[in-house]
């Protein structure tokens, strides 16, 4: 398995903090954000890793992550997202990095706590599919939210006003390279983007996406407030433990 790490946008919600820099490459704590999903991802056991970046400091990456050493990464590369289509027109840009396998997308501003190896490893063992990760949240409103039924997820709505239950899909998913086919099918949203969402709706549709939920604390760090949460997290409890 092959992971991908999306940290394109110009992150308008963190202006004028973005205004001299990508809003992936900003400290959370001690470190820039862009070296959590990182180590995520190698601690999972993935080690060929592609950056998709954008704006107008993508050679900040190169300066930054190198080759990847430094971090445990076997193999790294770079691609560049032009404009803000979406996360999934971004995750289109990693067709060629998969090849004939599947990949572990996470979106650059998601740190957690512990590690994803467990639900990487369920994933592994699917013929084929999709696997996306729920954590509980107090404000779903602000994410994709699932409907459950049993252990099956049946639907998955954006940014809903009325959160058919308590949980966020996270900026964590694992795809199939079926993935890139649905992404072609896609038309804009309102937003003019390609929408992860319903990327994972087709999955469900066909019967073929599973979910795991993640244990510890799950932030994303697109805004002010979750940007100082999330450097809160770390400094008290690390990130990525095994």
């Amino acid at each position: 398995m092959k992971g991908v790490i999306l940290a394109g946008g110009l992150g308008t919600r963190l202006y004028p903090l973005t205004k001299i820099t990508n809003k992936h490459l900003l400290p959370v704590y001690s470190k820039p954000m862009i070296t959590y999903p990182v180590e995520c991802l190698v601690r999972a056991g993935i080690d060929d890793i592609l950056i998709v970046t954008g704006g107008n400091h993508p050679g900040d990456f190169l300066r930054l992550l190198g080759n990847g050493k430094e971090y445990g990464v076997k193999n790294i590369s770079y691609a560049y997202q032009e404009g803000e289509g979406g996360i999934a027109d971004a995750l289109a840009l990693a067709e060629n990095h998969a090849t004939c396998g599947p990949v572990c997308v996470v979106l650059g501003d998601n740190l957690l706590e512990k590690t994803i190896r467990v639900a990487v490893d369920e994933y592994r063992k699917q013929d084929k599919g999709a696997r996306i990760l729920l954590k509980e949240v107090e404000d779903p409103k602000r994410f994709g939210v699932p409907m459950l039924e049993g252990n099956r997820v049946t639907k998955i709505i954006e940014k809903p006003e009325d959160p058919p239950s308590s949980f966020a899909v996270t900026g964590i998913y694992m795809y199939d390279t079926q993935v890139f086919d649905f992404i072609k099918t896609l038309n804009p949203s309102q937003r003019g983007e390609l929408e992860i969402t319903d990327v994972n709706n087709l999955y469900i549709n066909q019967g073929t996406m599973t979910w795991s939920l993640i244990d510890g604390w799950w932030t994303d760090a697109g805004t002010f407030d979750s940007l100082l949460k999330a450097s809160n997290l770390v400094a008290h409890g690390g990130a990525n433990n095994i």
